[in-house]
């Protein structure tokens, strides 16, 4: 039988056979072994749900190890359903990837943080934890690494920017509980930005961990990658200009309003702010959002998400 299980991996999958092998090898060498691991696989084409099988004969008289039919509408749903579903243990999450690699203190890191926040809170805190990465090639070779935040993220700075990396992402239960309650959105189409969103608007915290804990592996598949290269800045300004970011910004706008009972009378006051001017354009529209003090993390990128809000970007 499984021995006892202090946190469980919510793996998303879709065909992730090319690289599934080396994110699996992760968990075994974690310093940790008490996890237990929840796969949902959104219908994958290839090799994933033999490699998943296989893993589950081989490791499953050690860990508890579900495999479990996606809902197939994308990666952010498929996470969200995964931590929704109704049998899904009540204990920290610790949500994964299928093409990265992590280091062996991943899970012990992130639950020490979730246990400081728990008891200095003296209470199960609604916490989200996230941590750097190194950032590698398809063949795991580094090419840089991630830049934590210099100063704790607000709401403010989340309803324009992610500040918490999905795929180093882990909730403490209280966490979970919310996410629960608020169920699974509709048109969220990012995991990692509503679940920082979410915590946040609800009075909750996050613990931005400033070292790395996994291998942040880039590759032709990757729908943004990491930030810093020219082909990432190019990305992201087609985005910008075809009106996806600013569809995604008001997906999590309407999905927060739909939940305004979980939140706090701060963060319905802002919501409700930004919404008076939800169709608005141009001057209008940048104006409100700099009085209701929508920022992100720099000032040169302060200054380029209003432009593009001028510009109706945004």
């Amino acid at each position: 039988m499984p021995r006892s299980t202090a946190v469980t991996i919510l793996l998303a999958t879709q065909n992730g056979a090319r690289w599934l092998p080396g994110q699996l090898a992760s968990y075994l060498a974690q310093d940790r072994a008490d996890w237990a691991l929840w796969v949902s696989d959104d219908g994958s084409r290839d090799d994933t749900m033999a490699i998943l099988r296989d893993f589950a004969r081989t490791h499953g008289h050690a860990h508890d190890i579900r495999l479990i039919d996606g809902p197939q509408q994308g990666a952010g749903t498929n996470f969200l359903s995964l931590m929704c579903h109704p049998d899904l243990p009540r204990r920290p999450v610790a949500l994964s990837d299928q093409d990265d690699v992590w280091m062996p203190h991943k899970l012990s890191r992130g639950l020490a943080a979730l246990a400081r926040a728990d008891a200095s809170a003296g209470v199960d805190a609604v916490t989200l934890y996230g941590a750097q990465s190194l950032h590698t090639d398809a063949a795991l070779r580094v090419t840089g690494q991630s830049v934590p935040h210099t100063r704790a993220p607000d709401l403010a700075l989340a309803l324009v920017q992610n500040p918490v990396s999905g795929h180093s992402t882990m909730a403490s239960v209280a966490a979970l509980d919310l996410v629960r309650a608020a169920g699974v959105p509709e048109g969220v189409p990012f995991q990692d930005w509503w679940l920082t969103q979410l915590v946040l608007a609800a009075g909750g915290d996050l613990v931005i961990d400033a070292g790395p804990v996994l291998y942040y592996r880039q590759h032709d598949d990757n729908l943004l990658g990491a930030p810093g290269t020219l082909a990432a800045a190019r990305a992201r300004l087609a985005l910008l200009r075809g009106g996806d970011y600013r569809r995604w910004r008001n997906a999590n706008l309407a999905a927060l309003r739909a939940r305004a009972d979980l939140l706090t009378p701060d963060a319905r006051v802002l919501l409700d702010r930004l919404a008076q001017v939800d169709h608005a354009a141009g001057p209008v529209r940048a104006a409100a959002m700099w009085r209701a003090g929508l920022h992100r993390r720099t000032h040169a990128g302060s200054l380029a998400f209003y432009l593009a809000a001028l510009m109706g970007w945004a």
